[in-house]
């Protein structure tokens, strides 16, 4: 087994958008959150974003949202958060 084998998906993710592990298991449990009650496992997630080539950081939600739609874990999404105001917005 080598050491990549026995890295937890939290620490793949922090490497994969270059944050912290406590922002990576934040991202991983907000993405599960996402779905109503059956809620995919990190192994999962981490697999999943693996293969994407996100250029960017998405949101939890946009992650959960496509593998919805890719069928790769097809269960009931919550409501999507709240769009965050701009910040002029919020001082006008």
């Amino acid at each position: 087994m080598t050491p990549k084998d026995k890295s937890k998906a939290y620490e793949e993710i922090a490497r994969i958008f270059e944050i912290s592990n406590e922002s990576a298991k934040y991202f991983l449990n907000h993405v599960q959150k996402s779905f109503k009650v059956e809620r995919p496992p990190h192994k999962l997630i981490l697999e999943f974003v693996a293969k994407q080539k996100y250029q960017y950081q998405p949101t939890p939600y946009d992650v959960a949202s496509a593998m919805k739609e890719g069928g790769i874990w097809d269960f009931a999404l919550g409501s999507p958060p709240p769009a965050l105001e701009d910040e002029e917005d919020i001082y006008q």
